[in-house]
């Protein structure tokens, strides 16, 4: 695999904003199933971040972020639009679309939520993990190629193994040149890495494929800080079809989890 991306942008974030609506990827956003897409992570960051910027209201946080992904994310330039499919008083629908090359590449939902002091009652059942200054470094660039993977910091907890682990990313990479973007969207754009982190199988010829054609992320708490703690499984069914599912971390602890439906191909 080469470096080649079209419409290349410079700087270090992993998007250029033109304006407009309008963005432009760089290297660091480069996939890693081929050199010529966009990676899913950073991109659902940036449909992440566009859901929040519509309409905001102080008084509402977003609890569940559904990706359908409709095909390859081509690299360079493209647009998001957002809309609301169903406006509420406590509870709204909202959608943003990424289309890039005259097609929808990527179309996100999220449910927003009214907020309201439950502290009374908060409990938590998803086991904390070890913290990233407790593991050790780890090269994802030496599994995977692509802009993207070289973009991260990881940790690795023990006992990691093909098919399960216990990960830790972080990028000092901006998710966009304005460098304005939340937590919640920065970390967003490094969920969609929980599928490579315990590969079942090695990535590469005479081996399988394994893409992800979704990724559904449910919080009961909105997420802060840098960092993205990924405690992760992946399951191969016998007819095609594998998922991987993901307690999501920050250093404060589990705030959610994520699914991917899978579809394995023989290389």
């Amino acid at each position: 695999m080469t470096d080649e991306f079209p419409g290349l942008a410079e700087g270090n974030a992993y998007y250029q904003v033109l304006g407009g609506g309008h963005f432009r990827s760089t290297i660091h956003a480069q996939g890693a199933w081929n050199a010529h897409e966009q990676h899913m992570a950073p991109a659902s960051g940036l449909l992440a971040e566009a859901l929040e910027r519509h309409q905001p209201r102080a008084d509402m946080r977003m609890a569940r972020l559904s990706y359908e992904i409709l095909g390859l994310i081509p690299g360079g330039e493209f647009h998001i639009e957002t809309s609301t499919l169903r406006p509420g008083k406590t509870i709204e629908l909202l959608q943003a679309e990424l289309v890039a090359a005259g097609r929808t590449a990527i179309r996100a939902t999220a449910w927003r939520m009214i907020t309201s002091d439950t502290a009374e009652v908060a409990a938590v059942e998803d086991s904390a993990i070890p913290g990233p200054d407790d593991c050790k470094p780890y090269d994802g660039s030496a599994v995977w190629p692509g802009g993207y993977i070289r973009s991260l910091e990881m940790r690795v907890a023990e006992g990691h193994r093909p098919g399960a682990g216990k990960v830790w990313l972080r990028t000092d990479h901006p998710l966009t040149d304005r460098e304005d973007s939340s937590d919640l969207a920065r970390l967003m754009g490094l969920v969609d890495t929980a599928n490579g982190i315990a590969a079942r199988v090695p990535p590469g010829k005479d081996s399988f494929a394994f893409p992800n054609l979704d990724l559904q992320i449910h919080m009961y708490r909105r997420p802060e800080g840098e960092w993205l703690g990924l405690d992760n499984a992946v399951s191969f069914g016998r007819d095609g079809i594998g998922l991987t599912s993901t307690v999501l971390h920050d250093r404060m602890g589990p705030f959610g989890r994520a699914e991917q439906i899978l579809t394995l191909r023989r290389t």
